[in-house]
């Protein structure tokens, strides 16, 4: 499946399985995402269910390979796969991002019966994997990972195998038998970052209360025109993100703005991100919804692309294949790397106490060549603070310009943009497209994953 793998001489290889730990879900495979599909009913939607997982789970036995001459570039951070240290470092954070996938057996979707996403619901799940990576920087403090062994045992204080080699920390005696329980100093300190990344996973959980689940997703674009079973291209997406983070109660300090025609207006990101003293600068996930050229992606956008994933404030990329929705996290040489949605699972009870996590993370980061990328995606940056906006302007603006001799991918203005003004007035919801010279023709999309019309 993977071009990647005949370029590379067998001794400058590195096989993501060697590499990456055996204690996290199984991958996703390759496979091509229907079209559109009309409202099934629940012994369809189970039929399509099991023929994906069936699908899917072939690609168990596919590898990916790394070359240990490249260097893999990930959220701006640069991993040297030769060296152990940063080979261990990348296993860390890729695996420790949130990976959400197709779900089966939830309760039905509004105004149907589907009980699950699978086969037209993966643009929404690469927009969720792209609104949690925003999330857990918002929310963990920096350099966070997820503690893979964490979700081995219920408890920290759970009894420690005579083979284990205990941390120095607190020895407690319970019970007639005296039998000791270690309680680690970095057990301690990870208790509260464990308890915020379950609750940032209980948001995204297949349940009609959870703020950015299926259910929540489904019901805001229903304002888009959009029902379950239909198709969302990814800028449809980064609006219902918006919609749903600002209807969330759970994040205040947080809000999304989308970008207009390409445009990121300036004082509309101030005037949502300002609050009068002492209160501080809202925290602000920016969506820039671009096409990178026709039926085909235009090649001179490559660079350009390369350079915003090289930057830390660049949280990933909503988009794929034609019809076939990936998570774009990183690249290396002239793949990219992403997560990949299509594997349907089991949707997780999560009023159990310590729910299992294993199904939201992802050990196997699959690579795709930049020529099978789609032109239609949305692309994410976050900002903290004001001073992080600003940085985040100079260093996207930097990026761009290695653009400069072709159309930028998008562009920052000052003032505000028109479709805001509008808002401000009327409480719509409406949509933003890119806008066509009446000189120019029209280019056939039917292939792609959104509804531009190109400049």
């Amino acid at each position: 499946m993977n071009p990647s793998t005949s370029s590379q001489p067998p001794e400058e290889e590195e096989d993501d399985w060697f590499f990456l730990s055996s204690e996290s879900a199984q991958p996703p495979g390759p496979s091509r995402e229907p079209q559109e599909t009309e409202d099934r009913g629940p012994l369809r939607s189970r039929f399509i269910s099991a023929w994906n997982s069936v699908k899917y789970g072939w690609s168990l036995k596919q590898k990916s390979k790394f070359s240990k001459s490249s260097p893999v570039i990930m959220f701006g951070q640069s991993y040297e796969l030769k060296d152990h240290g940063d080979r261990e470092c990348f296993r860390r954070v890729f695996s420790s991002l949130l990976w959400l996938t197709y779900r089966r057996g939830f309760s039905p979707l509004p105004g149907g019966a589907l009980t699950s996403d699978s086969g037209w619901g993966c643009v929404l799940r690469t927009g969720q994997m792209l609104l949690a990576r925003g999330l857990l920087l918002h929310l963990m403090p920096p350099g966070w990972t997820w503690c893979v062994s964490h979700h081995a045992v219920k408890d920290d204080l759970e009894l420690l195998r005579s083979t284990e080699s205990p941390e120095s920390g607190q020895e407690v005696k319970e019970g007639p038998n005296k039998r000791s329980r270690k309680l680690s100093l970095g057990s301690l300190l990870d208790r509260p970052m464990e308890a915020t990344h379950r609750r940032v996973v209980s948001w995204f959980t297949d349940h009609p209360s959870a703020p950015f689940g299926i259910h929540q997703l489904v019901e805001l674009g229903k304002s888009s025109g959009k029902k379950a079973g239909d198709w969302y291209g990814p800028s449809i997406a980064a609006h219902i993100l918006r919609k749903a983070v600002a209807a969330s109660t759970d994040l205040p300090n947080l809000v999304v703005y989308v970008a207009q025609d390409c445009t990121v207006y300036l004082e509309d990101v101030r005037r949502l991100c300002e609050r009068p003293p002492p209160q501080a600068w809202r925290s602000v996930i920016i969506l820039v919804p671009v096409r990178l050229g026709g039926q085909e992606l235009n090649r001179s956008y490559i660079s350009c692309v390369k350079k915003l994933l090289t930057l830390q404030c660049c949280i990933g990329i909503i988009g794929g294949k034609p019809k076939h929705s990936l998570f774009f996290t990183g690249f290396q040489d002239n793949h990219l790397l992403y997560l990949d949605p299509h594997y349907c699972q089991p949707t997780v009870d999560i009023t159990k106490e310590n729910f299992p996590l294993e199904s939201f993370h992802c050990k196997y980061p699959r690579k795709m060549s930049f020529s099978r990328m789609d032109p239609s995606c949305t692309i994410g940056f976050y900002a903290k603070g004001h001073r992080d906006f600003e940085s985040l302007c100079t260093a996207v603006n930097e990026a761009l310009s290695t653009s400069a001799s072709t159309y930028p991918i998008f562009i920052f203005a000052e003032g505000r943009s028109q479709e805001e003004e509008e808002r401000s007035n009327m409480p719509t919801n409406n949509m933003a497209y890119i806008q066509r010279n009446k000189g120019m023709k029209s280019v056939n999309t039917s292939n792609s994953m959104d509804e531009f019309v190109l400049l």
